[in-house]
């Protein structure tokens, strides 16, 4: 775990690599206006604070150290947090999910597997608004089994087929894929087919009903064990009550839980 003045450092660094202009000051327009690097790096920083808008303020004025290094002298005021998140759409987010798996270190070996947060914090008008009733975000992640640096994530309110979904996030992230890891939720023959015209390897288990098919997942057994460290992916997300979601709308929890794997991509990369 890396010290909350070593992330900050990590989610500056990040910020500026990002933005067009990171020479831009802090603070350009004084207590009104602050620079898009530090909009960035101030919402990722909050992910780790795991606190609500005001006591994020709050504690951010009681670490003089951390504002340093983000060069300001005090902290935005809790309405400006609200705002920042809700103006960064999710492919600039995924952008910097990517940059942060590259600093975390990516070789190419990846599994996939799925999970699901919870929403209670979602109001029942609004899910009768949307037409949802399910209580759990399902979530699927693309990880390095070698780093736990996590590349690209998948999210769905619906009841989705994981073949599908591995479809999707694999045409993604194919060119940096040199195998694919997946339990017997991805089986799909046309996923494998997909893995192999990209020179990917599909580690991915059949479903055994042949012993043909028992035969396969026999062979691939000693390099298929790695893929348990997708479990140890979603550990790390959920530890200290990470499992709830605080945003209310759906939008909003993919936000949230985007900018959760980008604070946990930095702190494999600071271990």
């Amino acid at each position: 775990m890396a010290s909350l003045r070593r992330l900050a450092w990590m989610c500056r660094n990040l910020a500026k690599q990002h933005v067009d202009d990171p020479d831009v000051p802090a603070a350009p327009d004084g207590a009104d206006g602050y620079a898009q690097w530090t909009q960035i790096a101030l919402i990722l920083f909050r992910v780790e604070l795991e606190k609500s808008l005001r006591e994020t303020e709050d504690y951010l004025n009681e670490m003089p150290g951390v504002l340093a290094v983000f060069d300001l002298d005090e902290a935005p005021h809790y309405s400006s947090f609200c705002r920042w998140e809700n103006e960064y759409r999710m492919r600039e987010l995924r952008r910097l999910l990517r940059r942060s798996a590259e600093q975390a270190g990516w070789s190419g070996e990846a599994a996939i597997d799925a999970s699901g947060f919870q929403r209670d914090q979602t109001s029942y008008h609004y899910r009768d608004r949307a037409n949802y009733s399910l209580q759990s975000m399902k979530t699927t992640i693309l990880i390095d089994v070698n780093s736990l640096a996590i590349k690209d994530v998948h999210f769905t309110t619906q009841k989705a087929w994981d073949g599908h979904i591995g479809m999707q996030v694999f045409r993604r992230n194919a060119e940096d894929l040199r195998v694919l890891s997946a339990d017997a939720n991805y089986s799909w023959s046309d996923l494998r087919e997909e893995c192999r015209s990209n020179s990917t390897r599909p580690l991915i288990k059949h479903r055994e009903q042949t012993p043909l098919q028992k035969a396969h997942n026999a062979r691939m057994n000693e390099d298929y064990n790695q893929r348990w460290m997708s479990e140890t992916g979603f550990s790390q997300l959920k530890e200290d009550d990470g499992e709830k979601l605080r945003s209310r709308s759906w939008h909003g929890q993919f936000r949230e839980l985007i900018r959760k794997c980008i604070i946990h991509n930095l702190t494999q990369a600071a271990s």
